[in-house]
């Protein structure tokens, strides 16, 4: 069992959660990090009485210290707030779970302190996952995917301990609300509609992600990078039921499948007390009330992302990077009802054609590739704003 748990974003979907497996198996909960909800940051302080705490929003964190100005809490903010969260001495492992690429810095920070790593910020593994890796292997410590799809993965990969033996991975997807849809039908979907995933309940960005399969396309680079699987091995199947996470095949063309009911509960459970099996508060599957599995291929034309996504692993460098960059700008202006769904989809994928090669040697040069694509969509989007008028 864990000394000590230290968790970023906890204020999240995947960090609420977190903190509620906390308490159930009685895990110190050492450190928590938020963006700017200073008010549930506090019941979280309250209740697990951290000893130090990080806020984004540097006007959240002083709000957060004077109601907190009771309890011995440390209260930092920014960059180097959540650093020193991510770093705390007393905890032995980080669950990740920060938004985009504000996440890298402090998987790195807490590798380099020797802390186990509980990864659900995928931008982290996308944009440098042959540094963060390497970094892990130096230091002794292990990353263990929070993503039910690769905590799938992860889990039917331990039924075979020889590397060859691999043949395929099946990387699951729900569909998301617009399966089936036709490109012409994607003019027209609202903010709501792509908001309203019919299985997972998740923020804003991953939702859209989901809703565009561009998610999809960052797990395949995630589940490549992590397993150490080529991305052809990895194939994409939809299945609307979200019961399969995900299955592994191997060269005797036996299929190990990885099911439980809809909750990240179970993932995020056995990222923390892996290599613990211990009874959870998910639901068991009823396979009679379940009835049938259904599965079906994506629509490549017109979901074009994933494509994008392999296009970034074939060439490498600080490509994954750039594409996150571009992904997190177009998402926003989205959500800023700036542009249609179709746009932002039709932005990445034009934005990154503009992608040229660098190498990546540091977490500075994919920093730069990603905030490079986020200042090209920006003046794609204007360029295109002007010509409309």
């Amino acid at each position: 069992m864990l000394n000590g748990l230290c968790i970023l974003g906890s204020t999240g979907s995947v960090g609420t959660r977190a903190l509620e497996i906390a308490k159930r198996f009685n895990i110190n909960v050492c450190a928590i990090a938020g963006g700017k909800n200073y008010e549930l940051m506090e019941k979280q302080a309250r209740e697990f009485k951290p000893k130090i705490i990080s806020m984004h929003d540097e006007k959240a964190a002083l709000k957060l210290k004077e109601n907190l100005k009771d309890t011995f809490i440390k209260i930092v903010s920014s960059e180097d707030g959540i650093l020193e969260v991510a770093s705390f001495k007393d905890s032995d492992m980080v669950l990740n779970a920060v938004g985009g690429i504000s996440g890298l810095r402090p998987t790195i920070e807490a590798i380099h302190f020797g802390k186990n790593i509980s990864i659900a910020n995928k931008e982290s593994i996308v944009a440098a996952g042959e540094i963060i890796k390497k970094a892990a292997n130096d230091k002794g410590v292990k990353i263990l995917p929070v993503d039910s799809e690769h905590s799938a993965i992860f889990q039917c990969l331990e039924c075979s301990r020889k590397k060859g033996d691999l043949k395929r991975v099946f990387l699951t997807a729900s569909g998301g609300p617009f399966y089936g849809k036709s490109r012409e039908d994607l003019r027209r979907v609202s903010i709501e509609e792509t908001l309203a995933h019919p299985n997972w309940k998740m923020g804003k960005k991953i939702t859209v992600d989901s809703a565009s399969f561009m998610n999809k396309g960052l797990e395949l680079i995630e589940a490549s990078c992590l397993f150490e699987i080529p991305f052809q091995s990895i194939e994409i199947l939809v299945h609307k039921e979200s019961i399969i996470h995900s299955m592994v095949q191997y060269r005797d063309n036996s299929i190990i499948a990885q099911m439980s009911s809809i909750d990240m509960g179970l993932p995020i459970q056995h990222a923390i007390l892996w290599p613990d099996r211990l009874d959870s508060d998910v639901v068991e599957l009823d396979f009679v009330k379940l009835k049938s599995l259904s599965f079906a291929k994506f629509d490549e034309e017109v979901f074009e992302l994933p494509s994008v996504c392999k296009k970034a692993i074939e060439l490498g460098g600080t490509a994954p990077a750039f594409l996150v960059g571009a992904d997190e700008k177009a998402v926003e202006l989205f959500l800023d009802s700036k542009i249609s769904f179709l746009e932002m989809m039709d932005l990445i994928k034009s934005v990154f054609s503009l992608y040229e090669f660098h190498e990546i040697n540091s977490l500075d040069d994919a920093l730069d590739a990603n905030y490079k694509a986020q200042d090209l969509v920006l003046e794609n989007f204007l360029k295109t704003s002007l010509q409309s008028k």
